[in-house]
């Protein structure tokens, strides 16, 4: 029975749901990027190579498939930079409520002190 507890504890923690959440998003954001560089950024990608490459996608050097190797970083920085963005605004978000918080006064300071001694 403990241990189904512990799990159930586990599993109701706000950080699992918050990633959780997290996964899902980041799921369906990758989706949205990739469409938006097959459809997007690598027929752009396409009509600015010499020769004007259709499927940029199936460009090759011998045996190596470069073209999807182009298209998979596009896509990594992409999802990288977007996610650094996202996470620049949170911190932004963070700065300006712990700067939102008042200085205590030397009153409420010695009363704090009091009350700390007191719990010893």
């Amino acid at each position: 029975m403990g241990f189904l507890k512990e799990f159930k504890e586990f599993a109701m923690r706000g950080n699992v749901i918050d990633l959780a959440v997290g996964v899902v998003i980041g799921g369906a954001f990758g989706n949205i990027i990739t469409a938006m560089v097959d459809s997007v950024i690598m027929p752009l990608v396409a009509i600015a190579t010499p020769g004007g490459i259709d499927e940029f996608d199936k460009v090759k050097i011998g045996p190596l498939k470069i073209g999807l190797l182009i298209h998979s970083i596009l896509e990594f920085v992409i999802i990288a930079f977007a996610l650094f963005l996202l996470i620049k605004l949170m911190n932004s978000f963070k700065k300006k409520e712990e700067a939102a918080a008042p200085e205590l006064s030397k009153s409420e300071e010695l009363l704090i002190e009091i009350r700390d001694a007191l719990k010893k």
